[in-house]
């Protein structure tokens, strides 16, 4: 869950920060579930090494390099590195280097989409990814489709193909009310449809030698 959210504008909802992150710590205790969570500042790296199970890097951050050594440098919890928004592939993996290089192996890439002139949809997601850094890295890769589609009804599709792809994994955003979600609520899947498309992934991933 984001604790911290970049938004384009500064009078958008910009999360609950520390707050949130132990609202997140209760729902840990209450489910069992680990906690992933956005950084954007070391100013927050000491709370996040405390509370956080895998700290995220967003797309905007993909290339503070400041941030990128400091996190490789103070932990060794995995680190979900996001794509940037106009990002090549070698400079993706340049950026995980930063953390890697300064003593943390344990990075998953994450595909968010990528801006180009299409303006439909939130970005275009690059399933391309899939193969070119299994082929470049040794580094696990996971699909975002929500932020790439922007539209809850391209998250279905769009999850099958990246699990088709030969993806580690997806980040798909769940809302039990999106209407009145305060970010991001026309990606969000409501918590039975994200249960139907787990169901619908199963034999897609069974056919590539992956689980659900």
């Amino acid at each position: 869950g984001g604790a911290f959210k970049p938004r384009t504008s500064p009078y958008a909802f910009q999360g609950m920060g520390s707050a949130g992150l132990d609202i997140l710590v209760a729902a840990k205790e209450a489910t069992g579930l680990p906690i992933v969570s956005e950084l954007m500042d070391a100013e927050y790296l000491d709370e996040f090494i405390e509370k956080v199970d895998l700290i995220q890097i967003g797309a905007r951050n993909m290339q503070n390099f400041d941030l990128l050594k400091k996190v490789g440098k103070a932990t060794k919890k995995p680190i979900l590195l996001k794509r940037g928004l106009s990002a090549t592939f070698q400079e993706w993996i340049m950026s995980a280097e930063y953390i890697m290089a300064s003593g943390n192996p344990n990075v998953i890439l994450c595909e968010r989409g990528v801006r180009t002139f299409e303006s439909y949809t939130r970005n275009t997601l690059d399933l391309q990814a899939v193969p070119v850094i299994k082929e470049l890295t040794h580094l696990p890769i996971i699909i975002d489709p929500s932020h790439a589609g922007g539209k809850w009804w391209l998250v279905n599709p769009m999850a099958k193909a990246a699990v088709a792809a030969g993806c580690d994994g997806l980040m798909i955003e769940v809302h039990n009310n999106p209407e009145k979600a305060l970010c991001d609520g026309p990606q969000s899947l409501k918590p039975a449809k994200f249960e139907q498309l787990m169901k619908e992934l199963k034999p897609i991933a069974d056919a590539v030698g992956k689980e659900i």
